[in-house]
């Protein structure tokens, strides 16, 4: 008798991690619903908003997130051929870049807040504030998981935390557009 092969047998990673991230997409999927939603209810005072951005700071994050995910997938496929330099720098650099992106939200966070900006200004920074700065949560936790890692890279811990490190990307890859371009 032949064994039928689920398509969970094909997912990269253990189970529970695709239920986290699941989860973690569902939760941002509400947040850009209902940033989409109350947008319609004021779409010019949204783009008036929208434009106090840093739009080139923001793409900026978005080529270090996309390169930081290259650089994780790296670090995975090292880690699976028990390459452990290999797959410790792909992973250091990869965290490193998560480092570099935080640093770059601060200082957009930062001069939004000198210019009096708040969650308290309007419905978009409410959006603005919360749907970035709960992702930044995320970077920051993915970060800390890639450089812990790197410590003793084992291929079934490595894999697990570049595919929630991949959805961090996908989420940024989402929102940067949603929040910083679409008008």
């Amino acid at each position: 008798m032949t064994e039928r092969a689920s398509l969970l047998d094909d997912l990269p990673g253990d189970l529970m991690i695709w239920v986290l991230i699941v989860s973690e997409l569902l939760v941002f999927g509400a947040g850009l619903l209902a940033y989409l939603a109350v947008r319609l209810t004021d779409p010019a005072g949204f783009a008036d908003a929208q434009d106090h951005l840093h739009r080139v700071g923001a793409g900026v994050n978005t080529l270090i997130l996309i390169t930081s995910g290259w650089l994780a997938a790296r670090g995975a496929r090292a880690a699976e051929h028990h390459q452990h330099s290999t797959a410790r720098l792909n992973l250091l650099a990869a965290a490193a870049l998560g480092v570099l992106f935080l640093t770059i939200k601060a200082t957009e966070f930062s001069g939004l807040s000198g210019l009096g900006i708040s969650t308290e200004t309007h419905a978009f920074y409410t959006f603005y504030f919360l749907l970035t700065g709960f992702h930044a949560a995320h970077v920051l936790a993915g970060a800390a998981l890639l450089a812990g890692l790197s410590i003793r890279p084992t291929p079934d811990a490595t894999e697990n935390a570049v595919a929630f490190w991949h959805m961090v990307d996908l989420v940024w890859v989402i929102l940067f557009p949603v929040i910083y371009l679409v008008q």
